[in-house]
């Protein structure tokens, strides 16, 4: 490749740009509403009223995030995904960062830029709020401290990377594969010689303090997390396999940007100037061989490693460009801004769902999910953002069924935690009572200190509730075109005459998945 001598230099401005340009598509998607709250946006929700040092399902940072983000900004649509709205923008000044300490120019990182907000899978990350927007820029902060160990390693900066590492673990488990990655760059590249020094011991060290004590709550409670994983992989993820994991790359992160992977892979690995930063390579290729190993992996879980190598990507361009000319950065740039467009409302809530449907089938593509559900009309990931405060509101006018006095000790209990979550969220707006669930941390929150005498249940039939309850009346039913099919024509029941106490049954009740 040519001298990078070239290059148009990657000054400050170009970044806060970019970072921008990202935060705005987000800011903008954010102020026309989207679908509604998402599933998982509701449990979280849940979640942040019951801080602890766990939780069934992950480990409690990105909760605690949203709790100090509920006391400032509330708990609205546009005010919770203002925070992964934010973290879209951080990702992009890490990444450009990255770029920067690569050697790469501003035409590097526009086009490392660009393969990021391009991507449907990244782009769908910070459409809602959770774990994942975090996770990406704990990647990316992790990835760039490496590089400046590998420049000039200090005490200090493996303590960096260790506090970095242990906040990534906090918000999600699945870092274990960032740590595996590190290891084997540290075993497998001219890390290697830091093995001999305290730093790398310093950086476990510390990751793992952090880190412990999520450890101590899933030792104190029998470890919930990993009765969890074993649910699922055993359950909904059963279906999946390790082509679909690999074909899946294609489909959801989108094929330019698994092009810009692959030119990142070979720049690392290749080119004489990318293979100081081999071992950024090595991560990528071994969180991916660990998940292949998995034949039950969703292709989702490696989104976190693909900006890592985008940043090779981003600086291969532009050699490229240097070498054979300004069109083949230019080609690539526009590749990707019409690549990203035409992926945008597949990743984002952007536009109304009967548009959604005409475009989806306008370019072939069917519902999907990763899970073992009947779809409808949307993919589960839009399906779950449908009709959450009709269901609240449907519920609603069956408790005021319910004779005054009884309302007290009446109990909504429901069968996951998206139900659960919506109930509890628009109970200031509609009349509902208290809520309990068997999934996940609900069943850890239990039933309450309250008297007990009247349920009202979700789904099912009446015959089947009858075999637990005196007497049983169907007082609604709750319907949604668009939701998943599981949550349409919902039958509503009141039922009275628990023949078991729930407190008896409930430490046998629980689900986890």
């Amino acid at each position: 490749m040519a001298s990078p001598e070239y290059k148009i230099p990657l000054r400050s401005v170009t970044i806060v740009v970019l970072a921008l340009l990202s935060l705005g598509i987000h800011l903008t998607v954010n102020y026309l509403g989207g679908y509604g709250y998402f599933r998982d946006e509701l449990y979280y929700i849940a979640c942040s009223r019951h801080l602890a040092a766990g939780y069934v399902d992950q480990p409690p940072l990105s909760i605690f995030f949203l709790s100090l983000a509920r006391i400032f900004l509330g708990d609205s649509v546009f005010a919770i995904r203002l925070i992964p709205a934010i973290a879209s923008a951080l990702s992009i000044v890490v990444l450009c960062m990255l770029v920067r300490k690569l050697n790469g120019g501003r035409t590097a990182a526009v086009i490392a830029s660009l393969s990021f907000i391009a991507s449907g899978q990244l782009l769908a990350f910070h459409a809602y709020y959770s774990l994942n927007s975090f996770d990406i820029l704990f990647w990316l902060l992790a990835a760039y401290v490496l590089v400046l160990l590998a420049d000039r390693a200090t005490d200090k900066t493996w303590v960096l990377l260790g506090l970095i590492l242990g906040l990534a673990l906090l918000n999600k488990t699945s870092a274990i594969w960032l740590g595996a990655g590190i290891g084997a760059s540290l075993l497998l590249t001219r890390l290697r010689g830091h093995l001999k020094t305290r730093g790398p011991y310093l950086a476990a060290g510390t990751a793992l303090l952090l880190f412990s004590p999520y450890i101590l709550w899933n030792v104190a409670y029998g470890f919930p997390h990993l009765e969890f994983m074993r649910n699922a992989v055993s359950g909904k993820y059963s279906s999946l396999t390790r082509s679909r994991f690999v074909v899946d790359q294609f489909m959801n992160m989108n094929p330019p940007i698994v092009l810009m992977a692959l030119l990142g892979l070979c720049w690392y690995l290749i080119s004489k100037e990318g293979r100081r930063y081999r071992f950024l390579a090595v991560i990528f290729i071994t969180v991916f061989v660990i998940l292949l190993l998995n034949p039950h992996s969703k292709s989702e879980y490696i989104a976190a490693a693909y900006p890592i190598v985008l940043a090779g990507g981003g600086v291969m361009a532009e050699r490229l460009g240097q070498r054979w000319g300004q069109a083949v950065p230019l080609g690539l740039g526009a590749l990707l801004v019409l690549s990203g467009l035409a992926a945008a409302p597949f990743a984002l809530p952007v536009l109304p769902v009967e548009t959604y449907i005409r475009y989806a089938r306008m370019w072939g593509v069917t519902p999907s999910t990763p899970e073992n559900q009947q779809l409808s009309e949307l993919p589960q990931f839009f399906a779950d953002m449908q009709c959450w405060e009709e269901l609240a509101r449907d519920v609603s006018k069956a408790y005021l069924s319910i004779p005054g006095e009884e309302r007290l000790t009446t109990v909504a209990l429901v069968g996951n935690y998206g139900e659960a979550g919506a109930l509890e969220l628009f109970a200031r707006k509609y009349p509902l009572p208290r809520v309990i669930s068997t999934h996940n941390s609900y069943w850890f929150w239990g039933v309450g200190d309250t008297n007990i005498t009247t349920f009202i249940r979700l789904g099912g039939s009446k015959d089947s509730y009858s075999k637990n309850y005196g007497a049983v009346e169907l007082a609604g039913v709750h319907t949604c075109r668009y939701c998943m099919p599981y949550e349409n024509n919902l039958s509503i029941f009141v039922a009275r005459q628990r023949r078991r106490p729930i407190e008896e049954v409930w430490g046998e009740s629980k689900h986890f998945e």
